[in-house]
Order: C-alpha cells, then structure tokens, then sequence
C-alpha cells in the first residue's frame, strides 16, 4: 500500500496515513467529513461547555481537544498533566495527525462516541525485524564490534529521515499487528530507483535483522491489538511476519509465495547470512562455510581477511592486524582508501577521538556528523602537534585541522616558556577573504567552549595605514591570506616570537595563487624555529588540500619534520608516489593490440601487470587474447565461480627477475584481493570515476616513491606505471585526463592537446544559450572556464543591444545612470536618465496614482511566470515580473521569485502579493541596465570583492546619478568607464566633481589596476565575424575627438566626468590641480590610445591670441590651422599630447604661427576680424582657462568692465570666460 509520513522519532517509531484499500484503511473523505462535524458539534456547544467538560483527566485519557496549530478540534489521547502557572496544563497527542500540542485542562472536551467510530488517520509504525546496533569498543582486548543496542543512534535516525525526505514515493508491505503497531517493510522510490529501506539501513550498519518467533501471538492477542487501536473492530488478517525475507549475497535464491510469504519447497535452506551480536569468530564459520577453499596459509592471512569484509560488509569484524603485519597502506570500513607515511591509528568516532571533552560536547550540540575517515586519520597526529599533511577530496574542509589545534591550545602549560610579548600561537593561512570569514566563524563557534582564545580575522589592503592601526593584543589565533599577513608583518616583526602552529589552508590554491608569499612567511617561520630557546617548545605546520602539489614536496623536505602524510584520494597518493603515467590514445577496435603493445616485458624487472575492464566480456576477451599471444594471464570476475585461491598463490609467490604475472580482472573484485604491490596498472577500460581510478593505482601503492625517505626522484627508482587507453568513447573525460596529467609532469601526446581542445570547444558550444560568464564580464577573465557553466563567447541573438535608448548608439556613449541595485563593487542595476525626456519617471507617477484607489487593487488569481504585475512596497508600486514560480502550487499561497523589471533587483514575496497590472502600464520596456565599472579589479587574485568595498559603494552611489561614458554594449550589459558623480553650484555655475567610482575602489586598497578589462573584452570580437558586431559597440564620434581625449571634458559637455579622489572644482576652463588633472587623465579610459590633453592658458589683443599649452621637454610636435579649427600635438618622454581645438571665431590661418619654447608651445592666432572674443573655443574645455597674468594689459580694450562697476561686474566676467 501508498503510505504518507506524518511524523518521525526513529525507524522504530513513526506515523504514517495509508491510501488504498484494506480493513486498516479509511477513506481521506471520511476523515474530511469526520472533522467538519466535530468541528460544528464543539463549536456550538460552546454555550453549554459544562455538558461536554470531562469530570476527571487521567493519563491515557481519549479526549478532544482544540489545536491552534490546525485550527480545528481533534481527536487526541493525554500523555502527561502537569502544573504551569497557576493552572494545570495537558500535553495531548493528535492521533489523526502525529502531533503533540499543549492545551489547559478546562479546554478538554469529552470524546462523542459518535465521533470515535472510525479507526485513528494516524497509524504507529516500525519496520519489522529490524532493530537498532552500536558500536562496542573493548579497550583490554583493543577490539571493536557492533553490537545489539535498546535505541537508535542519532546518525541511523537522521539516515532514515534523510531516506524519506528524498522519495518521490512510499509504499509499505505490512508484516504483524503488535501493541498498536505495525510492522511493516518500507519501499522508497529515489531518483527512479527503488529501495528497501529495511535493507539499506542494514547494509550501511545502521541496524540488524532479528527473525521473529513463527506464532506472532494469539488470536485474542491480535483481536485486542485491534480493539485498542480502533474503537469498533472489525475482523483483521494477521499477515505472517515470515513474509519479509531478504536477499543476501551469495546466498542461495528461495522462490517464496509473495502471497502467504511461506517458501515453495518443503525443506528450508542453510542458513549462510547471520546478522546478530556473535563474535567476529562466529560470523567467520558461517561464511567460510559457503567456500570451503578459502586458503588456510598465513601469508593469505590479510587477504583472507579482506575477502571476508568484502562478503560481510561489516567491516568492524575484521580481525586486528598485529604490528609485524602493520602496512602503511590500508582499507577502511567504508572501503576507503589511505596511504600514509607513518603509523596512525584512526580515530573513527567522536567520543575516542583525541578531543577534550567540552568541544566534543559542542560539536555533539551541532549535530556534527564526523569524524569523517580522512578526519580520523588526521585529528590523532594534529593532537599530538605533530606536523601533517592530508590531501583529500574533502580537503577544502576546515574541520580536519580546526577541532585537534584547538584541542592542543588548551594546553598552556606547552607555552609557558615562550616570550612575554604580543603575538599569535596560531597562524590560519587561507586562499581568500571568503574562505578566511568561514574559519573564523567557526574558530568563535567552537572556540568558546575552551580558554580565551580572542582570534581574529584580518584581511588587509594596501592602504599602509590600515595595517599600522591593527592591533593584536591578547590574540592567540590570526586568521589571514599571505598577502594580508606580510602586510601586517611590514609593520610588526614580532608576529612570528610567540608562533608555535602554522596552517595552510587549500595548500594547492595558495601555491598556486601566492607561492612567493608562501615561501616567504615560512622562510621566517624557519629562521624563528631554529633557535636554541625553541628547542622544546611546539612547532607545527599543517597543510591540508585537494590536490598535490611539486611544491608540497618542498615544503615537506625543507620545513618539515618527520611529517605525517595522510592521503586518501588515491590518484594524487601516485602523483605522490611519482608513478609514471601514460596515456595512449587509440580507437575502440585497436584497444586489444595497444594492450599487446605495451605489455613490453623486460627480462631484468619482475612484472605484475593488473589490467582493469568494466564487464565480464572484457575479462573473457583480454583473457583469450593474451593467451593467443602466449602471455601467461589470471582472469577473476564476480559471475565465475571464485578461484580466489588460485589467483592469490600465484600473484603471491616468489618470482626470479625477468617474469612477470597478468591479471585481467573486474573493479568489483579490487577490494578482497587486497593486492598493493603491482608493478603495472592498464585501464583497458576507462575508469567510470576519479574514485574507481585512485582505487586501481591503489593496487600499486608498495611501489609508491617515498619523497620523505629519497632526496631526489630519479627514474630507475620509479617502478609503478599507470597506462590509460583513451578512446572515442571517453571523450567526455579526456579534459579530467589532461588536467590530470599536468599535474602528474607526465608527457601528454599531442593528439590529446588536438583532442581536449575540441572538447572544449564542444563544450562551450553547449553553453551557446547561457549567459555570459560574470567573472569574464566583471575582471575580463574566467579562471575556472573549464568548469564555469556559464558562456564565454559572443552570442548574437542574446548579446544584441537590448531596451537601450537610441540616442546612446547616436552619440559617443556619455549617459547619466542612476545605480539603483548594487550587486558588488562594480557591477550595478539601474537605469539611464534620459533629462529631456524621462519616459520612467511620468510613468511611475501614473502607476502610483493609480493604485492609490483602492478599487484597483486587484489581486492576481494565478501566478504566471514572465507575467508582469504589480507589486506594493512600502508606499510605493512597481513593476515586477515572475521569474520563477514553485513546481507544485498545492497551498493557496505560496512564494514566487519576482525581478523588479526597472530596477534589477529580486526577490521572494507571496503570489497573494501580486497585484493585476493594466497593459497600459506594460508598454514601456523594462528600464533596467546592468553596470560594470571597468578597468578596476580585487587585489590578491581573489575573484570576489571583499563586502568592505561593496558596502562603501553601496552607500556611496545608491539612488544618485551619476554621469558615465560607455566604453562597450553587449545585450542589456554596458561598461563603462569612467563613472562620476557630478554636481553642479547654480549659483555659481561650476561644477564639483565629487568623486570618480574607479577611484574611490582604489582608495579603499582593496582594488587594484586592471589595465587589460576591455582588451580582453574586445577580443571576444576577434572569435566573431566583425561586421555582425559592429551593431554592439558604441561608436565614437570621430568628429569629438577632443572630448574623447579626456574624461573630464567629458563631464562638462556630458555633466559627467572621471575626477581625482577628493572634490575638484572647475572654475573657467582651469581645474585647480593640474599635476592631479594630468594623472587623472592618464587614468581615463583613452589610457589604453596614450593620448592626453595638455593645459592650455590664452589672452588677446585687438589683433592676434596667444595660446600657451602648457608641455615640458617636447621632442616632436606639429600644429595644423584651419580657418576655425587649430589641432596641435606633440611628445613629451614617452607621452603623446593632443589639443583639437573648435574656435569661437575664424582666424588667418596664412598669418598665424607656433613657436617652441622650453615648457610651452606658443601659439599666435591672427583675428580675421579686429575685436575682443568674449571666449577662445565654441565649447568649454575644463584643459583650457584665461591667463589673467595679462588681465591689466588688456583691461582697457577688452570687453571687461571699468570703472566705479568694475567689481560688481567681474564675477559676470569670469562667467563668459569660462562658457
């Protein structure tokens, strides 16, 4: 039958409602017609509440009662009555709901038998014949077992909840009735799978089977049963409980009558599978009896044992491995894989591990689900401030370092003897700010449960005094990156006189992002270590990764001592272990001679050559073809009979120099043979994950290169190779190889690099409907572009200028924005305020006023996703659209993701939120444009702005407009560069450029140049066809080349301008601060054409104008005259200088002149026609100002004012000069 389930305490424990039919089984109607009557019934009798109050309350009681949760009134069963507050309160189970509520006694009402008729909706289940085990450890004997227990543990609770919380569908086979419980085996469905929930907690030792007696009670037992499960009874068939057999491998198949659960044939077999509390002695006999050629001998001793956890699957029964026998490369419980480099004994649950007991509380409190097995080898020798280093898969975890070093800083007697001085015990080196926030969120999570530790996380820029005013008082733990922590350093040279513990946090990232860094804080760390004064205190490094890395060599062999390795991600133990790879890239059918091939046997080596396939046909084909070619080989595979015997004498057995053993086997049958010292591993077929791969260069582990024990890594010492047959069929795993391989400094053929390349370019093609990559669009580079999801070329139909206005692809890009949703430090949502004529603002306006009638208020029935409505916040309305709505819309009112269509931003709020949005309202398009600031990136290499930077934007640019130039347009994306906040003094008429976006990132120290942004922007055009992009750029007037030339012209024609840190003010066509004006405009976005725009001072007379531009040193100029035009350029060292120069009035081109002097050009324009020019250029130009130097020479023939009105009137001057 279908089972829904209401509540869960543990697999012996929970609460289901049953659809379908059976005498267990009541319609849902009826249960909906149940509650509407007792609902009308006690909500009536409310008058006479006397008449439906119970007399007395016992435990056990049935009762109704009202649930404020469920808002209706329930049938429900008195668990418990206690007194609170001076009145008596009853905790009430809701049997037709499995749910405990607390009501007051006077609130009690009187169960109507007329309400009791039918059976309760929620039915108390378990599964049958399983019960709960733990784990028994003997610390006399030093053996451990899994033994009954008499409750669940946490970790089998949470599994099983786990289980059903992933179905798509539950079903129940029911087994037996017993004290109101039934028992009965659950079928789950995930991911189209079945499972037998009985079996897989088994399976995973979670739990054991227990066969129950044949006569399961009697009759009138099983009629009581009944009667107290449900007030009227009705005649039940007991199912026979020996309907749930099991499947057990290896085990001889019944046929069984799924009907009456009893076996066709008479006699029953040997029972050959026993789960209970034997000794591991036991459990041994009843499987050794289904192979009675197991090898007796005792060098098959480990193997044998092998073969039996392999069967078993419980692997605590295997039996202790004596010291002598000790390897240092073994198998866990869980079939993991370790390689070490010294002796460890793991540590495999919480309450042994070598914690103290305060953090093992806390971690308990977080329901912490560990230690992992990578964190069971690698707490013990942390511990004990031994140095380590675990390369894992879950190497990025932070846990396998934090709990053991926290653990040994509780022992302050171990720095008593350190220095009395300011400085940290422990130093975390993280590969970023993100990563760094993490670690210390949980050094103050499990840190207070011990001593005073005060850590603190410091993430520095490179403003230096920022790092003078950090003070480390009292701190014992700094969380950190390289570069943050040399910052410091520069300007505290006593943070390494008290370091006893140096972390390393995802070595191979900080290797690879900062390995200058690196070496450098352990060069210190070393020259502080090697004193006499620290001979017997502490001093630990620990590096924990993912990967291997050439320069975790180094670290291990300079820095190190005695270091401990744990790896348990076998393919980097044989980057470890130098094992030489080769890749032979072939096609499917040539695969059997490549084989033959590479099986070049030398007669001076011993040779054991495992070859792995992926089905029993492969096995029997290579088999077969080897021995055509007269090539000795063993085949093994799970559907033959078992030669385990056979197979492990001769891989065993001593052979001369100059033979060689094959092997041709399945991946199923790695684990019980146990094998470690092959010489050879050949992937005839490609391995079907990194783990099955790092599993079959296991089997060469013996042969591993030891980089502690050799000082150097010669070739002849190398002895393991590993040979992987790449074929057409393993295309999708040929980037993973390649990868792979680099790291391995193996030599990659050259038909491989052909073949990733088109692998990539495949995948890529793939990614074709995706957006475009945020990081390529943000920095100009991806870094992670094989495993980035999102495109990383041009795509036409989605990167056409999208709800662009049109004069933006008319003029030269100068725009007003208004940020309105800051996403990080440059990438924004807003719009572009068009100041003739703003479209958004009248029609935000009439939406307003229009929802302000109530009557308009009118709230969507059903939410359709890209469907645009309204939407209130705070007082104001907006335009959203639905841009993701749940899959199941089953509650009346349910979440959907809105986007705010004229702003950018997103958000969840309720479908009852949403309000009917008039197509009037819906014509004009969406307002909302994405802003990237360009040329600006985050120091450090990280690829995420630290929140300082984009909580001080945020603040800085919300909601204000801001005057930007448009470098690029792709879709509905610009960038732009500069982008200014621009104000301007009406009174005066100036304009105060109060600060440039770019440059206030950088003052922050948080940011850095990125001179190639646009570059590698603009090279996504050279993969296109040119001309089909020509649409998508914003095109420069060529006819305003002076104000391309520099940003802050810009900013006057445009109100926008690219300003210095500090408010600048332009008074005339002079800005204050020429040396900052220059750099500024070496800053702008023609930094990349090296062209800057020189200061130019002018005066008259009645018959000529002198222009001085103001350029030191010019080695090479030339100055063209047109008749209203004047177009000077020089050079100046490795500057190119420009001045294109409109005139306010025409001039004689064939009387005027330049003259070279040492820091100017002079320029002499003759006037066509005689007279005062109230101003020298037909547009102002913040580069060119009045030299009032020569204000007295002109005075009296000029237009400027005399006499009494002369200071009056100067103001009024000063106004045309500068128009």
């Amino acid at each position: 039958m279908e089972v829904f389930i209401l509540q869960i305490e543990d697999p012996s424990c929970f609460w289901v409602t049953m659809k379908g039919c059976g005498p267990y089984i009541v319609d849902e109607i009826e249960y909906k017609n149940l509650n509407a009557e007792m609902n009308q019934f006690y909500d009536k009798s409310c008058e006479n509440v006397d008449e439906v109050k119970p007399v007395t309350l016992e435990k056990g009681q049935i009762c109704v009662v009202f649930s404020e949760e469920l808002k209706c009134w329930c049938r429900a069963v008195i668990k418990s009555i206690m007194y609170c507050a001076g009145h008596y309160q009853t905790e009430c189970f809701l049997v037709d709901y499995a749910k405990y509520t607390i009501v007051k006694t006077k609130d009690v009402r009187v169960a109507m038998k007329a309400f009791m008729q039918i059976p309760y909706r929620a039915k108390k289940c378990r599964l049958h014949c399983t019960k709960p085990v733990t784990l028994r450890v003997n610390f006399c004997e030093d053996t451990a077992k899994i033994v009954p227990a008499q409750r669940w543990d946490n970790a089998a609770t949470q599994y099983f909840q786990s289980l059903l919380k992933a179905t798509t569908q539950i079903k129940a086979k029911l087994c037996a009735v017993e004290d109101n419980t039934f028992d009965v085996i659950l079928y789950v469905t995930i991911k189209d799978e079945k499972v037998c929930i009985n079996d897989d907690l088994v399976s995973k030792n979670f739990a054991r089977f227990v066969e129950t007696e044949e006569d399961t009670g009697s009759p009138a037992k099983d009629q009581e049963n009944q009667t107290s499960l449900n007030v009227e009874s009705f005649p039940v068939k007991i199912i026979d409980p020996t309907l749930a057999f099991r499947p057990v491998l290896f085990e001889e198949k019944v046929p069984m009558n799924l009907e009456t659960g009893h076996s066709v044939s008479s006699s029953s077999p040997e029972k050959t599978y026993q789960r209970s509390s034997t000794d591991l002695n036991e459990g041994t006999k009843s499987i050794v009896k289904v192979f009675p050629g197991l090898p007796c001998k005792e060098k098959s001793a480990v193997h044998t044992d092998r073969f039996l956890q392999f069967l078993n699957s419980d692997p605590l029964k295997t039996p202790k491995i004596e010291d002598n026998q000790w390897s240092s490369h073994r198998v866990s419980e869980e079939g993991n894989f370790v390689f070490l480099s010294n002796k460890i004994e793991p540590s495999s649950i919480l309450e042994k591990a070598p914690l103290y007991d305060d953090l093992k509380k806390e971690l308990t409190r977080e329901k912490f689900l560990g230690p992992t097995f990578t964190e069971s080898y690698c707490w013990p020798p942390v511990a004990r401030g031994c140095d380590v280093v675990a390369i894992s898969h879950q190497g990025n975890d932070p846990f396998l370092y934090i709990p053991p070093v926290l653990t040994f800083l509780q022992s302050g007697s171990c720095y008593k003897a350190l220095p009395n001085r300011n400085g940290p015990l422990a130093l975390i080196l993280c590969p970023g700010w993100k990563k760094a926030q993490l670690v210390f969120e949980l050094l103050k999570t499990y840190g207070r449960c011990s001593r005073q530790l005060h850590p603190m996380l410091i993430i520095l820029g490179q403003n230096k005094e920022e790092a003078k005013r950090v003070k480390i008082q009292g701190c014992d733990v700094i969380v950190t990156t390289p570069y943050s922590f040399l910052r410091l350093y520069e300007h505290n040279c006593l943070l390494f006189c008290r370091l006893c513990h140096l972390v390393f946090d995802e070595i191979e990232v900080l290797f690879s992002e900062a390995t200058e860094q690196v070496f450098t804080i352990l060069d210190c760390y070393k020259k502080t270590i090697i004193t006499e004064e620290w001979e017997y205190l502490p001093h630990q490094i620990i590096a924990v990764g993912t990967h291997w890395n050439k320069h975790t060599a180094r670290l291990i062999k300079e820095f190190m001592n005695d270091p401990y390795v744990v790896i348990t991600a076998m393919e980097e133990a044989s980057i470890y272990g130098n094992v030489h790879q080769v890749v032979q890239h072939c096609v499917s059918s040539q695969r059997t001679a490549i084989l033959l091939k590479m099986l070049d046997f030398t007669p001076n080596h011993l040779q054991k050559v495992l070859v792995f396939t992926d089905s029993v046909d492969e096995v029997e084909m290579v088999h077969q073809a080897l021995k055509s070619n007269s090539i000795f080989a063993l085949k093994i595979h799970k559907e033959k009979e078992f030669n385990f015997t056979y197979v492990l004498e001769h891989w065993t057995k001593s052979y001369a120099s100059g033979n060689h053993v094959v092997l041709v086997l399945t991946d199923d049958c790695m684990q019980f043979l146990g094998i470690t010292d092959a010489s050879c591993v050949i992937h005839f077929s490609f391995p079907s994950s990194p783990r099955i791969f790092g599993q079959r260069l296991y089997n060469m582990s013996d042969n591993f290169h030891n980089v502690i024990e050799e000082s150097s890594v010669d070739q002849e010492h190398t002895k393991a190779r590993s040979v992987v047959l790449l074929t057409e069929n393993n295309i999708c795993h040929a980037l993973g190889i390649l990868r792979y391989l680099k790291r391995a400094k193996a030599e990659i053929p050259l038909e491989l690099h052909d073949f990733t390349a088109r692998v990539l370019e495949a995948e890529e093609e793939k990614k074709f409907a995706r957006p475009l990559c945020t990081y390529l669009k943000a920095f100009g580079i991806c870094k992670n572009r094989t495993v980035c999801p999102d495109r990383h070329q041009i795509n036409l139909q989605i990167d056409m200028l999208q709800n662009m206005p049109d004069k933006i692809t008319q003029t030269s890009g100068c725009v007003t924005i208004l940020p309105l949703h800051i996403v990080n430090a440059t990438n924004y949502f807003g719009r572009i305020v068009d100041k003739q004529q703003d479209r958004y603002t009248t029609l935000a306006e009439e939406i307003n006023e229009y929802f302000k009638e109530t009557s308009n208020k009118i709230p969507i029935k059903k939410a359709e996703k890209l469907a645009l409505y309204g939407l209130c916040e705070e007082t104001l309305f907006h335009r959203v659209q639905v841009v993701e709505t749940p899959p199941k819309e089953e509650n009346l009112f349910f979440n959907v993701k809105i986007k705010y269509i004229d702003e950018g931003r997103t958000r969840q709020v309720q479908s009852s939120q949403l309000l009917h949005l008039p197509a009037r309202f819906q014509h004009l398009p969406p307002q909302a444009v994405e802003f990237i600031v360009c040329r600006v990136k985050p120091i450090d290499n990280e690829i995420e702005w630290n929140p300082k930077v984009t909580h001080y934007i945020h603040h800085k640019i919300k909601g204000k407009p801001h005057e930007a130039k448009i470098v690029l347009a792709l879709g509905n994306t610009l960038w732009i560069d500069p982008m200014v906040r621009v104000t301007r003094l009406s009174d005066l008429k100036m304009y105060v450029n109060e600060y440039s976006v770019r440059s206030e990132i950088l003052s922050t120290g948080l940011g850095t140049d990125n001179p190639e942004h646009v570059t590698q922007l603009q090279k996504l055009y050279v993969l296109n066809h040119t001309n089909d992009l020509e649409p998508l750029s914003i095109k420069e007037d060529t006819d305003h080349s002076e104000n391309m030339s520099d940003p802050q012209n810009m900013s006057i024609q445009a109100n926008s301008t690219e300003n210095c840190k500090s408010s600048k003010m332009t008074m005339g066509n002079h800005l204050c601060d020429g040396v900052a004006q220059n750099k500024e405009a070496e800053d702008s976005t023609l930094h990349q054409h090296k062209c800057f725009y020189p200061e130019i001072k002018w005066f008259q007379n009645e018959v000529t104008i002198t222009v001085k531009v103001k350029i030191a040193g010019i080695a090479d100029y030339k100055c063209d005259f047109s008749k209203e035009k004047v177009i000077f350029s020089a050079c100046s060292g490795d500057k190119l200088y420009l001045a294109d120069m409109e005139l306010h009035q025409y001039i004689l081109t064939e009387k005027s002149s330049c003259v070279i002097k040492d820091k100017e050009a002079a320029i002499i324009l003759t006037k066509e026609k005689k007279g005062p020019w109230c101003k020298l250029l037909k547009n102002k130009n913040p580069h060119v100002s009045f030299d009032f130097e020569h204000w007295e020479d002109f005075e009296d023939k000029g237009p400027f004012p005399v006499g009494k009105d002369r200071t009056s009137q100067c103001f009024s001057c000063m106004k045309w000069l500068s128009s």
